[in-house]
Formats: structure tokens, sequence, C-alpha cells
């Protein structure tokens, strides 16, 4: 009898675990990425000819799993409504103005944005990358998400006017600085910080240049160049790509300090208080490798 009863057990974990791998991600996928605390550094050899693809989930993904294995895929499924990049656009003045993305974004089927524009910007690919994650991550989403946090993860004003920066998730993760770190680990607790040698593909990462000037990102990977310096791969939208794309630099010299963040509680979206506060001197990580 006691073996019968195992027997079952057995039976019914395989059917569930096979239940979500049909209705959703993998099991496997549906938890927080893990990494050892030292660089990866992608093979020169792994990185595919053209820097517009949708094949970020088979080629960086084999170096994750978890969450960020998922962020991989809506890299694809986000670059895949603009194959030749869709163009870079920012101006708050224009008529009309600029676009985070240039495709109607939804959260589980509720609205977000109504693209003003075709054209996209950095902190709005790699926020639009986020919420398709979520949307491959919670295919019963709507059935939990309260109008107050759907409200907070809105692009736009009920208006369809701008929302304005640091004015919940989306004003958080689209403000100056290390915005993804403003949302995901101060605002929202669906993220946490770590260090540039323990980032991996599906990471997010603001970029502080020297310059002055910032980037926000979906990153790749690290890279080795010829000399063994460090370089970095990763996907977002910019004006030297026309938009969405992948960029693989074999310097960083023009980078000042990284601030990399890892989605790691996103069922955190259904309890965060849109009212949490934000402190914004949150200070970068310089590249010591």
């Amino acid at each position: 009898m006691k073996r019968l009863y195992l027997i079952f057990l057995l039976m019914s974990l395989v059917m569930v675990f096979s239940g979500c791998a049909t209705h959703g991600a993998r099991w496997s996928e549906l938890r927080p990425t893990r990494d050892n605390g030292k660089w990866l550094f992608i093979p020169k050899d792994d990185l595919p000819t053209s820097h517009i693809h949708t094949m970020h989930a088979d080629i960086f993904g084999k170096h994750v799993s978890g969450y960020n294995y998922l962020v991989l895929k809506a890299v694809d499924k986000v670059q895949s409504h603009a194959p030749d990049g869709g163009g870079y656009f920012i101006g708050l003045k224009a008529v009309p103005a600029e676009s985070p993305m240039g495709y109607p974004l939804s959260l589980f089927g509720l609205p977000l944005l109504n693209p003003p524009r075709k054209t996209s910007y950095c902190s709005g690919s790699s926020y639009t990358v986020f919420i398709e994650a979520l949307n491959l991550i919670f295919p019963d989403g709507a059935k939990r998400l309260t109008l107050e946090n759907f409200e907070a993860m809105r692009m736009q004003e009920p208006d369809s006017g701008r929302r304005e920066d640091g004015v919940k998730f989306w004003g958080h993760w689209n403000a100056d600085g290390n915005g993804s770190q403003f949302a995901l680990v101060q605002y929202s607790g669906m993220g946490r910080e770590v260090k540039p040698c323990e980032a991996r593909p599906g990471d997010f990462m603001n970029i502080s240049w020297t310059n002055g000037g910032g980037h926000s990102v979906v990153f790749l990977g690290w890279l080795l160049n010829k000399d063994g310096k460090l370089g970095i791969a990763y996907w977002s939208s910019q004006g030297g790509t026309k938009g969405m794309s992948d960029v693989y630099a074999d310097s960083v010299s023009r980078i000042r300090a990284v601030k990399a963040v890892r989605l790691t509680r996103p069922a955190k979206l259904f309890r965060f208080k849109p009212d949490t506060p934000v402190k914004t001197k949150v200070p970068g990580d310089p590249l010591n490798y």
C-alpha cells in the first residue's frame, strides 16, 4: 500500500510540473537566478553577427536559469516588434511627444501605454522587457493584480499624458540616476542589487557614463578584448543603433559606474505599497576588474 502511495505521489508531481511547462514558464524558471560571485565572460564566438536579433534566450540564456531566462525571452519578444530597431527619439516638447516604446504595452492585458510614436528610448525599452517578463511569469496575473497596483505600473496618466519622473513605478524607473534600483529594490521590493562581478544575462543595469549621462539596459554579459581588458554586452534602445539593439563594447573606459539589479521576488508586484518612498542618492559601483 505504501509503495502504491509513493507511485501515486510521483505521478502527481510529474503532472504538476508538466502543467507548469504547458501553461506558462517551466517550474525551473520560476525562481531567482543564482550566480557564483565570479565574472561571467561571454565567448566572442557566441556573439551573433547581427546586433538586432531575437535569439537572446538561446544565446545568452544558456548561462542562466530562473527569472533571468524569462527576461531574455522578453527581450526577444520586445525586439520582434522592431526588426529594424524601430528608431530612437527623445523630445519632451516635440509634437507628438517622445514615446518610451513604439507598440501598445499591456500588463496581463491591462493597458499601460498608448504610444504617441513608434520610436523608443532606453528606459522605456528596459521597462517594457520587465513588463513582458512579468507577463511570462504570471499567466494568471490579472486575477491577482489590484487596481491600485496596476495604476502604479502605468506609463501614462489616465488622460494619456506623460507620467513624470519619480511618480510611482514607471516614474522611478524612468528617473535620472539608477532608476531600476529605485523601482525594483526600494519602491517595490521585487529585486535586489548585485555587484558587477555577480551580474548575469537578464539583469537590469543602469550605466553612468564618464561624460555625466546615463543609460538603462538589459545586461547580456561581460566581454574580454584581445588585450584581456574588460568589455560589456547589453541590449537597449540608443541613438547609435537607431533604436533597440545589442551593443558589444570592447572597452568600458567610457563607463564611470554601473548599478545592476536582479528580479528576485516578482510576486511583490501584487503586494507593494504605491506610496512607498524612494531615496535617489544611490551611488553606482565602479568596474574594478
